[in-house]
């Protein structure tokens, strides 16, 4: 019986496994020294804020990997022999395969900061960094101030948790405004004012230099390098981005680039590994999409493609139009198509912003065809499928303007901006005719 080992049991690997199950009886097991049971990473904020338990981010109960003859092996990997079709775990096991998907995901930047590694000092990706903020950030007595360094997604994830215990943080942001590498300027003017609003010290430009230790090695303060300006706290959260988890693969003969080289059918240089997920850079991006893409949702389509072609039916990666949410605190945040923020010389883009600056949109059109390229929209709920459609059939941007109240998520429950928005637009397009 074939034999096919899973090294990671995140989104992308056990959706693999639970597809190649449903077409095939080959033997399947996933190894995993983070967790025993698949859980959904996205929710470990709302464990730490109380709204949830661990076990309820689990989506399948226990008996479900038996029953469906899926074999769960905790350890770590150390060593592949690609030869061989071997590897060996960290206490010296050896197991064999015939085919082998690497969905070994990612792990929290560090960039050589004196004092990263002291205790205290945290990232917030794996269940043992939720572990290690409840030990040493339970409540705003043991923990006085945290400090964030790094504004990303999971930066404001980890300031929203902090903040929902009354433990004051400190942003640290090098940027000159938060996630204006993805952000237009109008949207990431309204996070920074959102941010400040919620009492986070927000600071903008600036760079950590060092983390101080106490006399038992556990974090003291942080140093800006800009200013000098010494900081005092109990936590450090760094959250400066994520890097596909390959140092164990340096030597096993498998093409490296940032992450694991694959091809669009998610085949590395060596005929019987893949590689899925947040830790696989495709050799060519598709079309503007990121090489390495850190997303749930195309963890999960990168499992189901490659499930295919284990099973026989080789089938290319095609993830369809770019979407993505987030969550700035309390305002939701949604993006479909492009938008980008620094527009391209081809790329017009219409902001509009709500009165009580917790609300706005981009849309994002070609300036020659007017051709809908993207829309972002924070605070306002909008419907996946509608724009996915319009991106598809190649809408007009009058067209999607004059429409936009098809796409809101829920018109009866909440407020509708859209026709304050259409007369925004009508206006732009008179001032710029």
């Amino acid at each position: 019986m074939e034999h096919i080992i899973i090294i990671g049991n995140g989104i992308s690997g056990v959706t693999a496994a639970r597809h190649i199950r449903k077409m095939s009886d080959k033997r399947i097991t996933i190894i995993s020294a983070e967790t025993d049971y698949f859980f959904s990473r996205t929710a470990l904020m709302y464990i730490y804020m109380g709204h949830m338990k661990f076990e309820h981010t689990q989506p399948y109960e226990n008996w479900f990997w038996k029953k469906n003859r899926i074999e769960l092996k905790s350890g770590f990997v150390s060593t592949i022999n690609h030869q061989s079709n071997e590897l060996v775990l960290a206490d010296g096991e050896v197991m064999s395969y015939d085919k082998l998907i690497l969905a070994v995901g990612s792990k929290p930047n560090k960039f050589g900061w004196p004092g990263q590694d002291l205790d205290g000092v945290i990232g917030m990706y794996h269940k043992q960094d939720l572990e290690k903020l409840e030990e040493y950030a339970p409540n705003n007595k043991t923990c006085k101030r945290a400090v964030i360094v790094g504004g990303g997604l999971i930066g404001i994830e980890l300031a929203e948790m902090l903040h929902s215990r009354n433990i004051p943080v400190t942003f640290l942001v090098r940027e000159k405004s938060f996630w204006d590498g993805v952000l237009p300027a109008g949207e990431s003017a309204m996070i920074n004012r959102h941010i400040q609003n919620h009492h986070i010290d927000l600071r903008l430009g600036v760079n950590l230099k060092e983390i101080v230790a106490d006399s038992t090695s556990k974090v003291k303060s942080v140093i800006i390098q800009e200013t000098g300006e010494v900081i005092d706290c109990d936590v450090v959260g760094l959250t400066a981005g994520v890097s596909p988890n390959i140092n164990f693969l340096k030597d096993a003969g498998i093409e490296l680039g940032r992450g694991i080289k694959v091809n669009r059918f998610l085949e590395t240089n060596i005929p019987t590994i893949y590689a899925i997920g947040d830790c696989a850079e495709q050799h060519e991006a598709i079309g503007n999409r990121r090489p390495i893409e850190a997303v749930w949702y195309t963890g999960r389509m990168m499992g189901e493609t490659l499930a295919q072609t284990i099973c026989g039916n080789r089938t290319a990666y095609k993830p369809g139009h770019w979407f993505n949410s987030a969550k700035f605190l309390d305002i939701e945040y949604q993006t479909y198509g492009w938008v980008f923020a620094n527009p391209k010389e081809f790329e017009q883009q219409f902001h509009w912003i709500h009165t009580d600056d917790t609300k706005c949109i981009t849309i994002s059109y070609h300036k020659e065809t007017s051709e809908f390229l993207g829309i972002n929209t924070f605070g306002i709920r909008m419907r996946h499928e509608v724009f996915d459609r319009w991106l598809t059939e190649k809408r007009d941007v009058n067209y999607v303007m004059q429409h936009l109240a098809d796409a809101n998520f829920d018109p009866e429950l909440y407020a509708t901006h859209e026709p304050a928005i259409l007369t925004s637009y009508k206006k732009s397009q008179l001032q710029s005719a």
